[in-house]
């Protein structure tokens, strides 16, 4: 079978949504010598992949985003049916793949596009459904375009990849989904962390001016992101403790950093809380490696890649208890509810008050990081393809 896979467009400053894909694309790379299929990458930046796929038989289509006459006739086609099946209208991107010869397409991020072929995508969270009141994914109509567009796609795809039982469970909630196209593959533990975790040295730091202790929480500036009740837990550990670690807070901003700023001057904790923005990735390794835990608290899952990254490094986790962090975590990290800051205050006492809880969380941490990597995810997920073959077999275009 001959497999499209579609890049999206993403830069580093995306945070998790480009780690996930760049790294399933190594590791896509490295294994398509074990499948049986034929593989062209489809993406709007060909001249990208150049070096990254020297040596290899995988073809390269180049994607030109639709214009604006592509979206008129995109938008009658949806509206009208009837119209488009009299026109044998098809969009921009499947004529190049059918041309091609291409037979399915593997969606690597989870923003399908319109396509008749058959296709596989993933899902990373319905958020828009569970916690609609967050501005990130209702304001400015953007509940509106997540809810038409995965409302149009998911019950059409051939193969939905989901982290978790909880996600699984939520796509066939919401989507009405059959739960056999709906297929359980773990979000996979960064590479680079587990590389780095296997390194004798450390990356530096002093550059940075940072505390010897501090908590560090890597997120962008999203209000789900849970910034305030992480600072109100920090608040309650210096009132009742006068316990005063740093906090590192790293991520791009995506209109929230300012009323984080407000609100650490507000709560008199300018000189522990400690802003970065968006740090390498040489920098971001050395901050979990020194940290005292990392502290994800936010209010979205059902799976997130930091925990992953912190205990591939051996940093001990305190996450948020929302749906789905059980089945991602387990053993491996202290549970807190994400919108009690007492509550998340009493873990980070907890743990570093006792050595034995610190120790017990770090190596349950790197086992479970361990155990399910970027090359079990393609090889998993190359595993669906060869179970969807003899289905594709039966018809030519």
């Amino acid at each position: 079978m001959k497999v499209g896979i579609f890049l999206d467009e993403y830069n580093p400053e995306d945070g998790g949504a480009h780690t996930f894909q760049n790294e399933v694309l190594d590791s896509l790379i490295r294994l398509t010598l074990e499948s049986q299929h034929e593989f062209v990458l489809i993406t709007s930046h060909p001249n990208e992949l150049g070096e990254r796929i020297s040596g290899t038989d995988l073809a390269v289509l180049a994607y030109r985003k639709p214009g604006l006459i592509e979206k008129v006739w995109a938008f009658t086609a949806r509206n009208w049916p009837n119209w488009r099946k009299s026109r044998k209208w098809s969009s921009g991107l499947e004529l190049i793949a059918r041309r091609a010869g291409v037979q399915f397409v593997w969606f690597l991020s989870p923003r399908p596009k319109p396509m008749d072929l058959p296709f596989m995508t993933i899902v990373l969270d319905l958020q828009h459904r569970l916690q609609p009141w967050f501005p990130e994914v209702s304001r400015w109509g953007e509940w509106e375009i997540r809810q038409r567009g995965l409302a149009r796609f998911l019950p059409r795809a051939a193969a939905i990849l989901a982290g978790t039982q909880a996600g699984k469970e939520e796509i066939a909630r919401f989507y009405r989904v059959p739960e056999e196209r709906i297929h359980i593959l773990p979000h996979p533990t960064p590479a680079f962390a587990l590389r780095a975790g296997e390194a004798e040295s450390t990356p530096a730091l002093s550059h940075l001016g940072l505390p010897e202790s501090y908590l560090l929480y890597p997120a962008q500036f999203w209000p789900h992101k849970n910034h305030v009740n992480l600072l109100l837990a920090l608040k309650e550990l210096r009132a009742a403790d006068k316990f005063t670690p740093g906090l590192v807070l790293v991520g791009s901003d995506f209109g929230n950093q300012e009323f984080i700023r407000e609100q650490v001057q507000a709560l008199g904790l300018a000189d522990q809380v400690h802003i970065l923005g968006f740090v390498s990735q040489d920098e971001l390794v050395a901050l979990y490696q020194n940290a005292l835990a990392l502290t994800y608290v936010s209010f979205f899952g059902p799976e997130n890649l930091p925990p992953l990254e912190a205990m591939a490094l051996g940093c001990p986790v305190i996450a948020a208890d929302v749906s789905g962090a059980q089945e991602q975590m387990g053993d491996a990290a202290l549970l807190v509810p994400p919108d009690k800051p007492k509550d998340i205050a009493a873990a980070i006492r907890k743990l570093v008050n006792d050595d034995m809880l610190r120790i017990g969380l770090v190596q349950r941490g790197r086992k479970r990081a361990a155990s399910w990597t970027t090359d079990d995810f393609v090889r998993s997920a190359l595993g669906i393809l060869d179970e969807f073959e003899p289905i594709r077999r039966v018809w030519r275009e």
